[in-house]
This record gives C-alpha cells, sequence and structure tokens, in this order.
C-alpha cells in the first residue's frame, strides 16, 4: 500500500514538472509563431510594393512624374500617391485616431518630433494601417516618401521590427528601411537593444529574429 502511494506521489511530481515545462516553453513558442507570421506578411506586402512600383513605372511614370510637380503642396502630393497605391492595398481615405501610438523595438516610444513618425495613416486591406509621409527634398537621391505599414492594424504590439515595417520611395526604387545598413548593423538594430527600423530589410533579405 505505501508503495503505492509513493508511485502515486512519483507520478504526480512528474506530472507537476511536465506541466511546468509546458508553461515556460509555450509563451516563447506562440511568440515565435506570431512573430513569423508578421515577417512572411511584411515580405509578401512588400513583393506586392515592387510589383505596383514596376508597373507604374513602365506604364506611367512620366505622367506621374507630371502630377508631382503640378503638386502644389504636401497634401496634394500625398493624394496622388494614395490614388497609386489603392488599387494594390485597398486604402480607406479616412485617416485613423490620433490615439494611436507607435514604439520602437527598444521600447521607447516615437516621438512627433522623430524622423520616422507618421502623422498621416489610413486603414488597409484586412485591418492594416499604412502610413505616409511626404518629404520636401529636392535631392532626388533621397527619398522622396516613406510608407510605414502597421501589419495587425490597431492591435499591439504597435512596434518598429515586430508588426510595423517601413520603406524608402525613391525616384527610382522602393528599399526597405535599413537596405544601407551592413550585416552586424541589421543585426544589431533588429534586436532588443534596436530601434527595430532595420529589421524591415533584415527580415526581407531572409535574416532570422530572437526568440
Amino acid at each position: 500500500m505505501a508503495k503505492r502511494k509513493l508511485l502515486k506521489l512519483e507520478y504526480m511530481v512528474t506530472l507537476f514538472v511536465m506541466i511546468a515545462v509546458i508553461l515556460i516553453i509555450m509563451p516563447v513558442d506562440i511568440e515565435s509563431t506570431v512573430q513569423a507570421n508578421y515577417i512572411s506578411r511584411w515580405n509578401d506586402k512588400f513583393a506586392r510594393l515592387e510589383y505596383m512600383f514596376d508597373v507604374i513605372t513602365t506604364h506611367e511614370k512620366d505622367e506621374i512624374l507630371k502630377s508631382f510637380k503640378r503638386a502644389q503642396n504636401a497634401e496634394e502630393r500625398e493624394t496622388i500617391l494614395i490614388n497609386l497605391i489603392e488599387p494594390y492595398f485597398r486604402i480607406h481615405k479616412e485617416k485613423l485616431p490620433k490615439r494611436y501610438t507607435v514604439k520602437y523595438l527598444n521600447k521607447n516610444k516615437v516621438s512627433h518630433t522623430d524622423k520616422y513618425y507618421f502623422e498621416d495613416l489610413y486603414f488597409s486591406e484586412n485591418g492594416m494601417i499604412v502610413g505616409i509621409k511626404d518629404i520636401d527634398n529636392p535631392n532626388l537621391s533621397e527619398p522622396v516618401f516613406m510608407m510605414m505599414f502597421d501589419i495587425n492594424g490597431i492591435l499591439p504590439p504597435n512596434t518598429w521590427g515586430k508588426d510595423i515595417y517601413g520603406v524608402d520611395i525613391r525616384k527610382e526604387k522602393i528599399e526597405p528601411f535599413g537596405a544601407h545598413l551592413s550585416m552586424e548593423e541589421l543585426k544589431k538594430d533588429c534586436s532588443p537593444a534596436g530601434t527595430g527600423l532595420g529589421c524591415s530589410y533584415y527580415y526581407n533579405i531572409g535574416g532570422g529574429f530572437d526568440e
């Protein structure tokens, strides 16, 4: 009888240990799966952006450049860009409420004065949020627009490098944020100590993420 009780106790202890290990591991596995899904969706969005850019530059480039030159201000230029990308991302013209906030990967909040703060935000397909920022820069080697994509919309984490990624739109090409960084710099920026901006390029070229 005593031996049976001892075996039962050992069985219960073993069961509790297994449950504890599962509970410890499970959040990591879930987070990894969610992150992998964000990355997959981002790469899909970027591929669509590249396709859009190729179509536009092949068939409508000259006319579009003329439209941008005729635009009187940043708001008109932004409207032109929205009309261009709307068929590819189904952007809704109404802007987001101001309460939406964004963080860097190092958990610092993106402030209104930051280069990567986007004031003009719009809902898109499947609840995704698209941000557009006009850059008034006469140097054509520099970006003329920046765009951000919050893959899962207003749902958290709303963080660069997790569910938010971005691109520079130049006259001749589009590039994910971080395209100018070395691999070492990308790994550093795409870590809990970095901003997460470089993840846009790092994940696009097959970089991994810390689990």
